[in-house]
C-alpha cells in the first residue's frame, strides 16, 4: 500500500511539473488538472455555473480537459464569433462519443458527422433538398393543420388549467413527425416512450468518452446496456418507417421519400445508403 501511494504522489507530481513546464506554450488559459480525469472534478453538480465562475477566473477563452478530450470553453460573444463564423472549419468537428455511436448511427447525419467530403454532401441534400423555401412552404398546410388542432384542444378543454407546455410540445412533435416520416407517431405508446428514452441518453454521462480506461463504469452503471437497446429499437422503428415509404404508392412528399427518391435517381455525387437515410431522418424528424 505504501508502495502504491508513493507511486501515485511520484506520478501526480511529474504530471503538474510536466503542466508548468507546458504553460509557455500558445494555448488558453487553463484551470490545473488532475492526471486521467483532467478537470472533470470541477464541473461540480451544476456544471453552467462552474464553467461561468471559472470563466471570471480565466478568462473568456478556456482550456478544459475532460479525461482525454480538450474542451473550448468559450464564454464571449465576440470570441464566439470568431470560432463559429471566421474559424468555423477548424472546429467544425465534434468528439466521437458512444452516445453518438449508439444512437445516431455513428455520426452519419449532418450534425455529428465529421467535417470532411461526406459532411459536405450530406449538408448539401439537408439545405438544397430538404430544408429549402420550396420545401418548406409546401408543409404550410401541415402547419395550419396541426395548430388548429391544437386550439381544438384547448376549447374542448373541461378543465379551466391548461399545461401549455405539453401542448406546444406535442404540437412540435406532430409537425416535424409529419414532415419528415408522413404521419403522426405521437398516439402510439411505443414510438412515445422510444422518444422519451432517448432524449433521456442524450443527457447521460459516459464516463467512457473521457477517460476509457474507466469504461466499465458505463457497464456496471447500466448505461452500455441501454444504449444499445434503444439504438436497436430506433433502428427498428425507422426500418419500419423507410420500408412503409417504399412499399407505398410514392405519392407523398416528406422527407423520407425525398431521400429515397434520390437514392433512387442517384442525382447526387455519391451514393445515400439506407443507413444514411435513417441518420438524416433521425436527426431532422
Amino acid at each position: 500500500m505504501i508502495i502504491l501511494q508513493s507511486l501515485i504522489i511520484f506520478i501526480t507530481i511529474l504530471f503538474f511539473k510536466k503542466q508548468k513546464r507546458g504553460k509557455k506554450s500558445n494555448t488558453p488559459r487553463s484551470p490545473p488538472r488532475l492526471p486521467l480525469i483532467g478537470n472533470l472534478h470541477q464541473l461540480g453538480h451544476h456544471p453552467h455555473r462552474s464553467l461561468c465562475s471559472l470563466s471570471h477566473r480565466y478568462g473568456p477563452l478556456m482550456l478544459l480537459h475532460l479525461g482525454r478530450v480538450p474542451v473550448l470553453v468559450v464564454s464571449s460573444a465576440d470570441v464566439a464569433r470568431d470560432i463559429l463564423k471566421t474559424h468555423d472549419r477548424v472546429f467544425a468537428s465534434r468528439p466521437r462519443s458512444k452516445l453518438f455511436e449508439k444512437l445516431f448511427y455513428d455520426g452519419r447525419d449532418v450534425a455529428f458527422a465529421p467535417y470532411g467530403e461526406y459532411w459536405r454532401q450530406i449538408k448539401s441534400v439537408c439545405v438544397l433538398r430538404l430544408l429549402s423555401n420550396k420545401m418548406v412552404t409546401s408543409f404550410r398546410n401541415v402547419r395550419q393543420e396541426e395548430i388548429s388542432l391544437m386550439m381544438e384542444k384547448i376549447q374542448k378543454s373541461s378543465s379551466l388549467q391548461v399545461n401549455v407546455s405539453e401542448l406546444l410540445g406535442s404540437l412540435t412533435n406532430d409537425v416535424i413527425s409529419r414532415i419528415a416520416l408522413g404521419r403522426k407517431y405521437s398516439g402510439e405508446t411505443d414510438s412515445k416512450e422510444l422518444m422519451k428514452r432517448l432524449m433521456m441518453l442524450m443527457g447521460e454521462f459516459s464516463v467512457g468518452t473521457y477517460v476509457p480506461w474507466l469504461g466499465w463504469i458505463d457497464w456496471i452503471s447500466g448505461l452500455d446496456g441501454q444504449l444499445n437497446k434503444t439504438g436497436n429499437d430506433l433502428d427498428e422503428f425507422l426500418e419500419k418507417v423507410v420500408q412503409d415509404h417504399v412499399d407505398g404508392d410514392g405519392q407523398r412528399t416528406d422527407f423520407v421519400d425525398v431521400l429515397l427518391r434520390i437514392q433512387r435517381e442517384k442525382s447526387i455525387g455519391f451514393e445515400i445508403d439506407r443507413l444514411c437515410i435513417k441518420a438524416i431522418v433521425l436527426v431532422k424528424g
